[in-house]
This record gives structure tokens, sequence and C-alpha cells, in this order.
């Protein structure tokens, strides 16, 4: 007997999963909560709708339409929320430039994306100068400012007074839920950027799962319509995690930064009352170690990280601090949420601050069916041991790389999104990740783990950051090389035999292979990045094995 689909009534509303659909919710329940764009801008739920209202109006009079893409070039604003949503709204494709790509990777994305339109920030205006001569798609440009300027020549208008030449009611219509809504390009260390893609589908469904996970958590790792929410990861990079569609739909105060600075960050954090937010480690231990940070209360903070592993010793750094800190995990091919790692309810009070919990990759958020699997995809054992790769079904995962069919299907060998991930889940469903696969070091017969030697130095109590890669080595075929950026206050003092002796002790302890002391430890005053923030192994591996 075959499936029966439901009958409906012939006036039956469908109700597709579209953006628009986040915005009920906020509306009704709390229309007038607020939106701070740092200290240039406050307004409401009300006026959001408005201004949503009015960009649908001002891009449709620019020809935009279902199809077109319209890139954006913007710090983390209240403008780049609207076009989370009206473009989108609209049936056009919202393609989130990574401003800090070189100007040849920003043209590269804008032409294979096939922009119609970029709303460029004034500081970005040089590199656009540099690209648009070559600029193959793209027919109009609009200013994005803070201040009172002059109009660029060819640009069709500045965003403000574009807006405020339209009416607030916008038509947006309904279509199908699988149209594509974003695109962005992923930022890996080899090759030319890959374009992901998600639909409305997708990223309501994202939505939904994720304000699940938190709103499950009774105390630590919770977000609710208490919490006041800023973003610090960039809203080009995998919409800031997903997080502001989370935090919209829960009608929450918002609160954007505008560019990354420090003493910015942390002023906000104390004058808006900012309980929650998500960064890399590298941004929250810039706050934490930034002069003003003892000046601010952080105590009601709680911070997903994400990007990069969080480590024991930036973990308890922050607990000390009264911050709430949790690992998450995904990647820009997963949009990103997967996994969040939150201490349970019934976990020991006496073994708080669980920092051990709080550093795992994380348990699955709801409809995340995640595995670790041998070479064969034969799943593995949930025994906190046996290592495979990770591999991931949900239903918001990119379904390809744009133009790129080849790569599309190595990404999904076997029905499965293949993650590149090497790691490992207990008995109580927490995921670890140990490595990605390109990144294990293998060595005297055995495969280390750059990610656990890592944790094992930054526990150092003179140790900032560091980063450990493996070089070739003719007898033993790879040896760790650690790349360790100490403290201010340990520079000149903290040996490389110390570092060494340090992770020796985890060795004798059977925390780690003996085949783990590497042999060689080097001093370096900062760690190579991606534009996202993520360590950039492969520039390291290449400057050591080329020089």
């Amino acid at each position: 007997m075959s499936a029966k689909p439901i009958d409906a009534a012939p006036s039956a509303y469908a109700y597709p999963l579209l953006i628009k659909q986040l915005l009920h919710t906020p509306l009704a329940t709390s229309p007038e909560q607020e939106i701070v764009y740092a200290d240039k801008c406050r307004y409401s739920y009300a006026e959001l709708n408005r201004r949503i209202g009015r960009l649908g109006h001002a891009l449709s009079a620019l020809g935009i339409a279902g199809g077109h893409t319209v890139a954006v070039m913007d710090w983390d604003s209240h403008r780049y929320l609207e076009c989370f949503f009206a473009v989108p709204m609209l049936g056009a494709v919202l393609l989130t430039v990574n401003v800090r790509l070189s100007p040849e990777q920003i043209l590269y994305t804008l032409n294979h994306a096939e922009a119609d339109i970029v709303l460029v920030n004034r500081d970005f205006l040089g590199v656009l100068e540099q690209i648009r001569p070559e600029l193959t798609t793209v027919r109009q440009f609009v200013l994005l400012t803070d201040d009172e300027t002059s109009l660029p020549a060819g640009f069709a208008g500045e965003y403000e007074n574009l807006l405020a030449a339209c009416p607030d009611r916008f038509d947006f219509p309904d279509f199908d839920e699988n149209t594509r809504a974003t695109t962005f390009y992923t930022t890996g260390t080899t090759g030319l950027p890959k374009g992901v893609y998600f639909s409305h589908r997708q990223l309501v469904l994202h939505t939904l799962a994720v304000t699940g996970a938190l709103a499950l958590m009774p105390q630590q790792g919770s977000f609710h319509r208490d919490d006041v929410y800023m973003p610090l990861t960039p809203m080009f990079h995998v919409h800031a995690w997903g997080l502001p569609y989370v935090a919209t739909l829960a009608g929450v105060k918002q609160v954007y930064p505008g560019r990354y600075v420090p003493e910015t960050i942390l002023k906000l954090i104390e004058r808006e009352g900012v309980t929650f937010s998500h960064c890399v480690p590298t941004i929250l231990n810039m706050l934490l170690t930034a002069p003003n940070a003892s000046q601010v209360d952080l105590s009601r903070w709680k911070v997903i990280i994400g990007g990069s592993a969080l480590t024991t010793g930036l973990a308890e750094l922050a607990v000390r601090k009264g911050i709430d800190v949790f690992a998450g995990y995904g990647m820009s091919e997963t949009g990103p949420i997967l996994t969040l790692a939150q201490v349970p309810p019934d976990a020991d009070p006496d073994a708080a601050p669980h920092v051990a919990t709080r550093t795992r990759t994380g348990r699955p958020i709801p409809l995340v069916d995640l595995r670790t699997v041998d070479a064969e995809m034969a799943t593995l054992p949930h025994d906190g041991s046996s290592p495979g790769e990770v591999v991931v079904r949900a239903p918001w995962l990119t379904q390809g790389y744009l133009k790129n069919p080849e790569a599309s299907e190595q990404l999904w060998a076997g029905g499965w999104l293949h993650t590149q991930d090497v790691g490992h889940i207990d008995a109580d469903g927490y995921l670890q990740v140990t490595d990605r696969i390109k990144d294990v070091i293998k060595t005297g017969g055995e495969w280390i783990s750059s990610l656990e030697l890592e944790d094992i130095i930054g526990r150092h109590p003179g140790v900032a950051e560091t980063a450990v890669i493996g070089l070739p080595d003719k007898e033993w075929g790879e040896r760790p090389l650690a790349l360790v950026v100490l403290k201010p206050d340990a520079v000149g003092k903290v040996t490389i035999q110390e570092i060494q002796a340090h992770v020796r002790a985890f060795a004798e302890q059977g925390r780690i292979s003996r085949y783990g002391v590497p042999d060689r430890v080097e001093f370096v005053e900062a760690l190579p990045r991606t534009s996202v923030g993520k360590l950039n192994k492969r520039l390291m591996r290449e400057q050591r094995v080329s020089g």
C-alpha cells in the first residue's frame, strides 16, 4: 500500500516556510523591543518591519525581482539585518560578501554568483573601485554610510535616502519554499572560494532547530526572551551562524556593533546589557585581554564558541570571569550549527564549572542525524574512543557547491555530507572532533591529534595561543611543530624546553602519546588566520616547508 497524502480543503493555505514568516511572532509579541546599531541608531521591531517594506520598494524600483542577486558589503549593522529579510522576501538571492577576502577574491565571488547590484559601505569603496572595471554582471550600486557623504559617480543612490522615498508596506509574495534565499563563499585555505547556498525552507528549519536547542536548556547554555543578543561573528559569514534569524524570531533586543573594536564591544555589552553572543576563540581572547575588560561585568554573558576548538585554557579564563561559555560546531556547508556543548541539567553540581563538557564539540541539535564512520561508511560505536569521519544529514545542509558539480558530489558521497573532520562520540551522545583529516599528524606509526596537542599546550599559564602542524620527517613520516604565542608577561621567561616538558608530563600520564611531544617549538608574535578567523595551517606548513 502506498502512503496517502493529506486531504486539503480547496481554500486551505499551505503556509510555505519562507523567511518572512519569522517576523509574525516578534511583531505580535514585542513590536516595541529595540534594535540597536552601535551608538548610531536605535529603533523598534515595528520600525524594522516598516524599513523592510521600504527596502522591498527601493530594490524593486531598481529592477530587483525574483531570481536576481543582491550583494552586500557592510559591517554588522541594522542595515544588514534588514537585508537578511527584505532581499530573500522578494524572491531574490542575498549574497553576503566576505569583505576580508582579497580584492581579487571578492571580484571572483561577485562575478561567479552573478550579482546584479551591490550595496556597499563607504569603507569598502576603495576595494570596489579596484575591481569595478572587471565586474561582469553588476548593473547598479547603492551606498551604505553612517554619515553624510557625497554619492560616488555611477551609484543609484544612498541607502537611507532611497528608503525615505518609499512607502512602509510592501506585499512580499508567496513562492516555493525551496527557492534559494542566500549565497556566500567558503574561505577554504586552498583554491578559489566555493559558493554554498540555502533555501528559505532550510533557513527557517535551521532557525527553529537552533531556537529549540537553546530554549530546551533551563539555565546553562539557554537563550530566551529576556536575553539581549549581539553577534560577534560577521554577518557575511554563514548568516552570522543563523543567530540573527533566531534573535528576530524570539523578539529579543538586538545590538549590532559595526566594526569589531574591543573597546566598543565591551562598552556595548555594558551599556546595552548584552547577555548572548557567539564568536571564534580569537575574538573572545581579544575581549578578555583588552585593557578595559576588567572594568566590565561579564557575569551575565553567554557565549557560543565556534570556528576553531574552544581550548581548556580559554574556557577556564572565561568561566573565571563568570561567562557561560560553551562550544558549538558546524561549517559553512552546514548552515552552520550542528552541535552545542551544553552542560546537561542533571550534571553533578560539584563538578562545576564543567569545563570538560563545555569544550567538547557537543550534542546534535534537533533534526541533526550525525555519525562517525570508517572508510567503508560503517557507523562506529559510541564508546568515546573509536575515531572516524564525521558525516551528517539535516534539512538545512547545502545541497552542493554553486556551479561545481564535481565538488558537490564529493561533498555528498554516499548520501551523507562529509565534514572532513575526524572525531568520536561517547555514550552520552557528545561528539568530540579530534582533528581535520588533513591536519592529523602521522608519526611513529601513530596518529596524533593537533587539536589535543593545542589544548594541552594552551593549558600552560604562559601561553596565549598555539597551533600545531605536522611537517615531513624522513624517519618518522611527520613530526609535530608547535607555534606558540606567549602572553605579554611570559615573553622572555617561558622557554622551549619548558613547553616540551609541559607536554611530556601529559604523555607520562597517558593523556597523549609520547610521539606527540613536539621536537620543535617556535615562539611567534601571531598566528596566520583565514578571513573568518580560523587558523590557516596550510599557510603555516607552506612557510616552513618552502623555507
